[in-house]
Order: C-alpha cells, then sequence, then structure tokens
C-alpha cells in the first residue's frame, strides 16, 4: 500500500493515495496520529469538512506530484507527516488573523522547520522515533500544496464577497 514508484509505474496509482495513510510501525503512526491532533487543536477550525478535504487533496497531489517530477530516485514512502505539514500551513493562512498573533510565530516556526530540513535533513530524533527514514521532501511539498490550496480558498472567498 505505501508509495511505490515501481508499483505506480506499472499501474498501482492507489499507491498515490494509500501511500499517505500506511506507517512504519506503531511509533510512526502515533506520532501522525498525535500530529493530526495538535493541527486539528491549533487550527481546526479554519476550514469547513469540505475545505479540509480540498486541502488534503491538494497537499497529497503536490507530494506525489513533487516525488514523481523531483524526486525521481526516491522508490517508496509511507506517512501522513507531509500530508499534516499542508493541512498546518493552509490552516495558518486562513487563521492569521490580529486577534491571533500566535500565528504568525507558529507560522515562522513553520518556515524555519522546512529550511531546517531541506538545508540539514531531518530534525535530530526524528528518524529515530520514527523507526525509518524521514522523506523531509514530503513535508515541504505538502507545505506547498496546503499554501496552493490556503490562497485558493481566500480568493474565492474575497471574490464571492464582491458579488
Amino acid at each position: 500500500m505505501r508509495y511505490e514508484r515501481s508499483g505506480i509505474e506499472n499501474g498501482e496509482f492507489w499507491r498515490l493515495l494509500t501511500g499517505h495513510l500506511v506507517h512504519l510501525g506503531a511509533s510512526h503512526f502515533a506520532l501522525n496520529a498525535a500530529g493530526l491532533a495538535l493541527v486539528w487543536y491549533l487550527v481546526g477550525d479554519a476550514f469547513t469538512r469540505i475545505g479540509w478535504a480540498w486541502v488534503a487533496l491538494a497537499s497529497i497531489i503536490a507530494i506525489d506530484s513533487g516525488f514523481w517530477l523531483l524526486n525521481p530516485g526516491l522508490r517508496w514512502y509511507v506517512g501522513l507527516s507531509g500530508l499534516l505539514h499542508g493541512l498546518l500551513a493552509a490552516g495558518l493562512v486562513v487563521s492569521a488573523t490580529k486577534e491571533r498573533k500566535e500565528i504568525v510565530l507558529l507560522a515562522i516556526l513553520l518556515v524555519a522547520k522546512l529550511a531546517w530540513e531541506q538545508l540539514g535533513g531531518p530534525l535530530p530524533g526524528s528518524e529515530s522515533s520514527s523507526g525509518g527514514p524521514v522523506v523531509v521532501d514530503a513535508h515541504l511539498y505538502g507545505a506547498v500544496g496546503g499554501l496552493f490550496a490556503a490562497f485558493l480558498a481566500k480568493i474565492r472567498v474575497r471574490a464571492a464577497a464582491t458579488i
């Protein structure tokens, strides 16, 4: 069920979705579940259920496209962390208001984390706690997909307000 390039090349397109749902093991699943709970706590009210589904879809498309086009050497991937970064990025963009100044700080921390991972690799301890390799590009691609979805949502809301 994991994202596996050779399987996808052979027509197993479901792997583009299921790869984000399977995990390396119990500790990896627990970390991702905790991450999902944290995202929900921080920005869960940013979108409706349908809105969150669109953000998730945009993030998954961005991750899979990024893997396929920019990481041709990546043979396999599992986990929800890329999608979590997309959900968080989208939620932060939509939740940023004058009243919620902590959102700006969280956005800065997210950008700093993504920059660290791109320049220095996984955060210390993340591979040992998850039980395997961390594909940091999934985090970046997911965040880009989430940002894209959030900006589309903001444009849609502004357009609707002017009608």
